[in-house]
């Protein structure tokens, strides 16, 4: 994301990052309107209206990741939308969740197409001799004309069923989701069709626009080709992080907790590890799961204890060789899980938090790098 795109600022906790191609279309846009009316100013003022129009939509899919309790990190503006980075990978799973994924692509054109009408009302009260359906809608010689029609085609436009666009997303989700009879593979592999599909019709918008002469169009077309182009790397990222096994990430050195220890004995263990939540065994076998955080409240208010009073009983387990993005999945229907406890019958070989996911990842990606260079060396050695 960082290596194409320009800080915008950050707003509450969310980095905002504007695309390069954001910027040169900044440029061509004042240049447009220098050929169409001899003052580039009026084409600036057309490029605040299209950044404005996207600005609206992504506050509109803020709310949604809010609502459902999603953590954004960051969002990449382009002239199409916005390209939201999620703060953990459990955020990305439950963003594909299907419910999430229809409110998060009706609030971006239901944003716009609201302020689009709003704009209507506002505008024709204050000039009432404006022709609103006059050609061409977007000009830089009509500019309050141009305000109200940004708004609604930002809007349309992204009900369209082409990737990347907010339609072509749902329509994506559909098609790549794995089911009984689509295997993940084939899916990831319809997904990055969906992708492709998304770039020719980009391609088309050009020719189109080239065509017509209209250079909104071509830069249209050229817009929804890097919106696209970045979701398919995406898409490849996806395909790289369901081959990743729990084993893979899982930590092997880890503490556990018997249920028989008092609230004081498992503090100090505690204090020991920079481990925040522990297993909690009897016998050798798994029973329950307690944090730090949760021994030290228990003590605050009910005084000393046992570890097997206050440990969580309800819990979600895997074995070694599940996939660690359908584990995700399936754990994050609720509210996500502190640990993940990796099983071999009733053994615990490894555990998973949200503080060591996102370093293993990071060290495994890291890794899958460096023997692919290795390879690459010997290949071309041989």
């Amino acid at each position: 994301m960082r290596g194409w795109s320009f800080p915008f600022g950050r707003y509450l906790g969310v980095e905002v990052r504007i695309h390069a191609f954001f910027v040169l279309l900044l440029g061509m846009s004042i240049s447009y309107a220098s050929i169409v009316n001899g003052s580039g100013t009026s084409g600036f003022g057309l490029w605040l209206m299209l950044l404005a129009a996207v600005v609206v939509r992504e506050v509109a899919r803020a709310i949604v990741c809010a609502w459902f309790g999603l953590d954004v990190r960051s969002v990449l503006l382009m002239p199409m939308g916005g390209l939201p980075t999620y703060a953990t990978q459990e955020d990305i799973v439950r963003s594909s969740n299907p419910t999430i994924e229809r409110w998060l692509a009706a609030a971006g054109p239901a944003a716009n197409l609201l302020t689009g009408l709003m704009l209507v009302g506002l505008i024709a009260g204050l000039s009432p001799g404006l022709r609103l359906l006059a050609f061409p809608l977007l000009s830089p010689s009509a500019l309050l004309r141009s305000l109200i029609w940004m708004q609604v085609l930002l809007g349309a436009v992204n009900l369209l069923p082409a990737f990347p666009l907010d339609a072509g997303r749902v329509l994506r989700g559909e098609l790549s989701r794995p089911s009984a009879k689509t295997p993940p593979a084939e899916a990831l592999g319809r997904s990055r069709q969906a992708a492709l599909l998304g770039q020719m019709v980009a391609a088309g918008l050009i020719v189109l626009g080239w065509v017509m002469n209209n250079l909104i169009v071509v830069m249209a077309g050229l817009s929804l080709f890097a919106a696209a182009h970045l979701e398919d790397q995406g898409v490849l990222l996806q395909t790289k992080v369901d081959s990743v096994r729990m084993k893979d990430v899982m930590l092997t050195e880890f503490s556990t907790i018997s249920a028989s220890a008092t609230l004081e004995d498992a503090l100090e263990q505690a204090v020991h590890t920079l481990q925040d939540v522990f297993p909690v065994v009897r016998a050798g076998n798994l029973v329950g799961a307690v944090s730090r955080q949760g021994i030290f409240e228990a003590l605050q208010t009910e005084g000393n204890g046992y570890v097997q009073g206050v440990m969580t009983r309800s819990f979600h387990t895997a074995q070694p060789e599940d996939s660690l993005l359908k584990t995700l999945q399936r754990i994050t229907t609720g509210h996500g899980a502190q640990l993940v406890p990796v099983v071999e019958g009733e053994r615990v070989v490894g555990i998973i938090t949200p503080q060591n996911l996102s370093q293993s990842m990071s060290v495994l990606n890291h890794s899958k790098k460096l023997q692919e260079r290795n390879a690459k060396a010997e290949q071309r050695q041989e």
